[in-house]
């Protein structure tokens, strides 16, 4: 399959916290992605950028808080995550970047 330019706009970043660590010993990947992108079109993304084939996608939406910025009331922005899971055998190594 090959890599196309909107692939890369689909997945954003890999997420790298003690939660995303904790699921890659379960075989799954963390990823941030874009807000408008579908189970289908995240699987496809991770299948053509690293070569290894999806078994399933899960995705949520983290709601983007109140904050305060410098005394003034602002909004983080709101992120979708997806959690892929790989197939067995297979491995995707998220330090080395994409």
């Amino acid at each position: 399959m090959a890599v196309k330019p909107e692939h890369y706009d689909v997945i954003r970043k890999p997420v790298i916290t003690e939660k995303a660590t904790m699921a890659s010993e379960a075989g799954a990947v963390v990823f941030q992605v874009a807000m408008d992108s579908t189970k289908p079109m995240i699987k496809e993304a991770v299948e053509a950028i690293f070569g290894v084939k999806v078994k399933a996608v899960n995705t949520t939406i983290t709601k983007g808080k109140a904050k305060k910025f410098r005394g003034r009331a602002g909004e983080r922005s709101d992120k979708k995550k997806a959690y892929v899971m790989l197939e067995d055998g297979q491995t995707i190594d998220v330090t080395t970047g994409l």
